[in-house]
């Protein structure tokens, strides 16, 4: 085995075309595209009867200019070698925190939320692409203290580095993408390697501050950091007849919807909870409610199990890479897909609150569709990188991993 060392000399010299190609996670390649293709089929079948949109296929058209976009971006980001991406730490989190500032000044604002900005050819969504530059970010700053893990001070730096940009997430506001980065942080932060006293610390400040936010704030001193309507999302799926009209009326129309399907679904296209209009956001939040109502428990299962495959590809990625920088990076992306297809997974039959978190490659969104294709190659450069060689010249740095002689 041999060293690869980083330095600036010729980063792309020599492609190795041959070697890139035999090194592709191809099925990770393929389970990436089948999502997608089942999300625009989704996406198509809740809402070609849609009144709204000027013809049937106005949210599939958007959606496919997110396809082409993210599996562009995908291959190129599998180009790199993820290890450049060290020495670009502080110009990715500045760029993130200005990105986040600038929309809360000049971004769209819509149902009373401050989130996208308006580019020729999408809206784009700085919070979705705010969570692949943090974790790209927060673990080269991990990795670059890697002789600091004994020492709370750090940890507390981390704490800060995170807390930024997930509270101006949070003022947009947007609870639910906010409690991504709260993911993101503690995961990195366990495969790191934090002490076990050091992250006990931080989950009882964050419960303490919890109640704080819910209950002592509100209560005692008439402060309400929540909407009322986040909180409403986060208590009514306990009880959905607390709120017939609102949140409790999609969890219940939600419910009926998966409920229906049964075992092999009303059938594609035929959905009665969708196509009368009695499930809300059906092309957005709720896209798994039309899954489990048009193609039922086979259908859903199908779903579920390529997520499963995803997610066990990336673990192997992140076991098998040959540093730590790359299993942060994929343990970062593990950490956001998890969390959004179980909440959202959750929240349409009722164990979970009603956060707005997009199902992975399946929800409408063409921020969040580029995000997980860019993270999915994210993936591969981990894979592939730390397995051969394809330049002939060198990154900047110390020593990062071994590669296959």
């Amino acid at each position: 085995m041999s060293v690869l060392q980083r330095s600036s000399e010729r980063p792309f010299g020599g492609f190795r075309l041959g070697a890139y190609l035999k090194n592709v996670d191809w099925l990770l390649f393929f389970v990436t595209l089948a999502l997608a293709g089942f999300g625009l089929a989704m996406i198509y079948s809740a809402s070609y009867q849609d009144s709204n949109i000027a013809r049937p296929t106005a949210y599939v058209d958007a959606q496919l200019v997110g396809l082409v976009l993210g599996f562009l971006g995908m291959v190129v980001v599998s180009l790199f070698d993820f290890a450049w991406l060290t020495n670009w730490r502080r110009y990715l989190y500045g760029f993130t925190v200005v990105l986040l500032l600038v929309t809360l000044v000049i971004g769209d604002e819509r149902m009373g939320a401050r989130r996208w900005i308006a580019l020729p050819f999408m809206d784009l969504q700085s919070s979705e692409l705010a969570k692949l530059l943090i974790i790209t970010s927060f673990g080269a700053f991990l990795a670059e203290g890697v002789e600091l893990r004994g020492r709370f001070r750090f940890v507390l730096q981390a704490t800060a580095y995170v807390g930024v940009p997930a509270a101006l997430i949070f003022v947009q506001p947007d609870l639910g993408t906010s409690l991504v980065f709260l993911v993101i942080y503690f995961t990195m932060l366990l495969v790191w390697g934090a002490r076990w006293s050091h992250l006990a610390v931080l989950v009882g400040t964050l419960l303490a501050t919890a109640v704080m936010v819910l209950r002592v704030l509100p209560t005692t001193f008439g402060v309400h950091l929540l909407k009322p309507y986040q909180i409403e999302r986060l208590t009514v799926f306990l009880d959905p007849q607390l709120d017939s009209g609102d949140a409790g009326y999609q969890l219940a129309q939600s419910k009926i919807a998966v409920a229906s399907g049964m075992v092999t679904g009303k059938g594609f296209m035929e959905g009665t909870q969708t196509h009368l209009n009695f499930l809300p956001a059906h092309h957005t939040d709720f896209i798994f409610s039309v899954v489990g109502e048009e193609l039922g428990f086979v259908g859903a299962s199908l779903l579920l199990g390529l997520y499963l495959i995803l997610l066990w590809r990336a673990f192997r990625i992140a076991a098998e890479s040959k540093n730590l920088y790359g299993s942060l990076l994929a343990t970062g992306v593990i950490g956001v897909v998890l969390f959004q297809v179980f909440v959202n997974v959750g929240m349409t039959i009722g164990i979970m609150p009603i956060t707005g978190l997009p199902l992975p490659f399946m929800s409408f969104g063409s921020s969040s569709l580029v995000t997980f294709f860019l993270a999915s190659g994210l993936l591969q450069s981990v894979h592939i990188h730390s397995r051969v060689a394809l330049y002939g010249g060198r990154v900047k740095g110390e020593p990062y991993g071994q590669l296959a002689t």
